[in-house]
């Protein structure tokens, strides 16, 4: 059975010089994963998805962003209930080399190799 959606922030969508409604996101939580998404057609097909409600909010963020509405036609998402969008880490940066280590002058016995 899932679990019934959890109210955790907003958005509110501006139609040029009238604002509208702020648009509910809702959490669900199913099993080991969280999703967070508006209820509002055509606004809900932007599903966030994580491990946790931050990571998913996080995810939700991105996936907003890339959505077609300019910065400028929307507020938000603001959250609410403890919500902060948890970035993923980046990956980590490649080892440097590490310089190699002075070759060590060949001592006599090595070098000479015409002994009878």
């Amino acid at each position: 059975m899932s679990a019934l959606p959890e109210f955790v922030g907003t958005v509110h969508i501006f139609f040029g010089p009238y604002r509208g409604n702020p648009i509910g996101l809702y959490l669900r939580k199913e099993g080991d994963s969280c999703s967070i998404s508006p209820t509002v057609y055509p606004w809900n097909r932007f599903v966030g998805i994580g491990e946790t409600a931050n990571k998913a909010a996080a995810d939700f963020d991105a996936k907003w962003k890339e959505g077609e509405l300019a910065a400028d036609m929307y507020s938000g998402p603001h959250w609410e209930g403890g919500i902060k969008p948890e970035k993923p880490k980046p990956p980590p940066k490649p080892a440097s080399p590490k310089p190699q280590a002075a070759e060590s002058p060949a001592t006599p016995a090595e070098t000479d190799q015409s002994a009878p």
